[in-house]
């Protein structure tokens, strides 16, 4: 076993020298190789009034294997070949300097103790700058060529650019504009808050003001382009510049946060990217509390239904990071339920995560209550998030007893099995379209809340729900579409010119519907915090501006009016000056103002309405137990 165990090791680091051994750092070997004997040679023939006896020139060849060897070994140890060149400045010539300083000195010290008769030093002092001169000549010769035939070439017109931020960062994205011809800019000025750093100067170029003026400076300048790299800032500051560039027509290019710089750009290079209407509507980071999460979380199994979806994926993802046992993601529809198992496949095969539970794919509805006690029974899951439901408001007022079906029914059959089976937590995730709800689909949803704060009173799992708006980008939203539309040309359809939404990003929305997991001691309504309400119509002009369009001129923006069971306005808490506050500032908690008193009858009646070929009876029974259902 351990002569198995060696040679595997063994195969392990020829494998690697390979590897790291490539073409190219032959190539520089090579060339290492005969700059150094071509210099030792120079260096024998200037001192020796351009003649070679034959004694000092076989004490050359004696000692030149030698040298070169030595070269090669203090080079690797200042990680000459591991440089990138075309990128070089100050540092990595005044590291290939002392390279060539130190490998000189060894060699001539070695040579001195290995041979009798050897080469004296001045031979070594004019070879050392031979050396030193070509090596780094050899190295840069690509930039300095390029640099050179920038100047006599035709230059197509640069877009002028801006660069937001006079840091670090911000010179990091200079150098790159610099040397990376893919970024067709010329940087004319740099934006900077610091009111010391304004009028002073970077590689030349002027900071011109603050972003309290950009989109001045945009305007009076005839700016094309401007790369935002203050990946230091916080979500609301970097939302506020967006917004006041965007509104120039002007591109945009974003540096993201520092975290996302070190994972996704090796090499030093620097990741710049569009920016999406996430950013021009993003908030703070959200700061969770992960012990109290761990602690509900960690070495559990946890089922996610609707685990494909939008919101269900996005749980998954993020519960993987507190460590559970095992996460069972339990879907009806294979395709989204199989990507997501890819998906965590790939990312467990990479190396890059240390948590890895078991990932366990079911396909079922929850319609089906005899499928989902099996499952229950077999896996014994310790919290549940109950994300499966039909979301499209119009496509249920089309089909309500579909709604019916798998919003409350469904609801009802896993929110059952989590008091049969001994769940620890189960949390239903629910929408602001309960509140006062106008159409089938938020009041199924209402009906759903009902069914879990029932079960609470009489169960040892503590029930919880979980309230919030629109997220940004999920299956069937408005986002998608937009952009499809775009695409095809217009128009963009819009209800209303004034219908206003919240919104809430996907990460955002699983962040606070975990942490509110962990506050659920049984029978809360917690409410999401979503930020100001956003008008449609801005949410269109600005998608089309990130296009590169202009809205109205480029593509047309259509109103349609409003569709059956629609709203002007969403509400999240029913009663605001009620709403109890948690330790995030970010969750609430509605008080319970259910009516949980024969809910279970009233299931069993909607049950029994379904099996009836008229889908009014059922509807008539919703209306009926729902008291704030109105239809618009």
């Amino acid at each position: 076993m351990e002569l198995g165990g060696n040679m595997i090791r063994t195969k392990h680091k020829i494998n690697e020298f390979i590897k790291y051994f490539s073409l190219k750092t032959a190539v520089v070997f090579f060339l290492d190789a005969i700059i150094i004997s071509f210099s030792f040679l120079l260096a024998v023939v200037i001192k020796n009034d351009l003649t070679i006896s034959y004694e000092i020139f076989m004490n050359f060849l004696t000692e030149l294997p030698i040298i070169i060897f030595i070269y090669w070994i203090v080079f690797e140890l200042f990680q000459m070949y591991k440089s990138l060149w075309q990128f070089a400045g100050v540092e990595e010539i005044i590291k290939g300097v002392a390279a060539n300083a130190v490998a000189t000195l060894s060699s001539y010290f070695i040579v001195q103790m290995l041979f009798e008769t050897h080469l004296n030093s001045s031979f070594y002092i004019v070879a050392f700058f031979v050396i030193t001169f070509s090596t780094m000549f050899s190295r840069t010769f690509y930039r300095i060529f390029r640099m050179t035939k920038t100047l006599f070439e035709y230059q197509i017109p640069q877009k002028k650019a801006l660069i937001i931020g006079a840091g670090s960062a911000g010179v990091l994205v200079y150098n790159e504009l610099e040397i990376n011809t893919k970024f067709d800019s010329q940087v004319i000025g740099f934006i900077d808050d610091d009111e010391r750093k304004i009028g002073k100067f970077i590689h030349g170029i002027p900071i011109i003001g603050s972003t309290f003026e950009i989109d001045l400076k945009i305007m009076e300048l005839e700016i094309d382009m401007v790369y935002v790299a203050i990946p230091q800032a916080g979500k609301s500051k970097i939302r506020e510049v967006l917004n006041l560039i965007e509104k120039t027509g002007a591109q945009i290019k974003l540096m993201p946060p520092f975290y996302e710089v070190l994972q996704g750009a090796p090499n030093g290079k620097v990741k710049l990217r569009d920016i999406n209407i996430e950013d021009l509507l993003g908030r703070d980071p959200i700061v969770l509390e992960e012990d109290g999460i761990r602690e509900y979380i960690n070495s559990k199994t946890i089922v996610v239904t609707g685990g494909g979806g939008s919101i269900g994926s996005e749980l998954c993802r993020q519960l993987r990071q507190y460590n559970p046992a095992k996460i069972i993601i339990l879907d009806i529809y294979e395709n989204n339920a199989y990507d997501l198992q890819m998906e965590f496949e790939r990312l467990y095969r990479s190396n890059r995560v240390n948590h890895k539970p078991e990932i366990i794919v079911l396909i079922a509805s929850v319609r089906d209550e005899q499928r989902i006690g099996e499952i229950f029974e077999e896996y014994k899951p310790n919290v549940v998030f109950h994300a499966a439901a039909h979301k499209h408001v119009p496509l249920m007022e089309v089909s309500p007893k579909e709604a019916i079906k798998n919003n409350v029914i469904g609801t009802y059959n896993v929110a059952k099995m989590a008091d049969k089976h001994n769940v620890e937590k189960f949390v239903l995730i629910s929408t602001d379209k309960a509140v006062n709800p106008t159409n089938i689909m938020g009041a199924t949803k209402r009906m759903a809340e009902r069914v879990v704060m029932a079960l609470d009173k009489i169960s040892e799992t503590d029930y919880a729900a979980v309230r919030f708006g629109n997220v940004l980008g999920s299956n069937g939203s408005v986002i998608p579409l937009f952009k499809r539309q775009i695409e095809e040309g217009g128009p963009v359809t819009v209800t209303h010119k004034d219908i206003i939404r919240y919104f809430m990003t996907i990460p955002e929305a699983c962040q606070l519907v975990i942490q509110a997991g962990a506050y659920a001691k049984g029978g809360e309504l917690f409410v999401l915090d979503m930020g100001d309400q956003v008008r449609i119509l801005d949410l269109a002009e600005k998608l089309i501006r990130l296009s590169g369009l202009d809205p109205y001129k480029d593509i047309e923006i259509k109103f349609t009016g409003l569709r059956p069971g629609e709203k002007m306005y969403e509400e999240l808490l029913v009663d605001y000056s009620k709403a109890l506050k948690t330790k995030s500032n970010k969750i609430f908690i509605e008080p319970n103002g259910f009516d949980e008193e024969g809910v279970f009858k009233e299931i069993e009646e909607i049950s029994k309405s379904l099996n009836s070929a008229n889908y009014n009876i059922a509807v008539k029974l919703l209306k009926e137990y729902i008291k704030t259902f109105k239809v618009v």
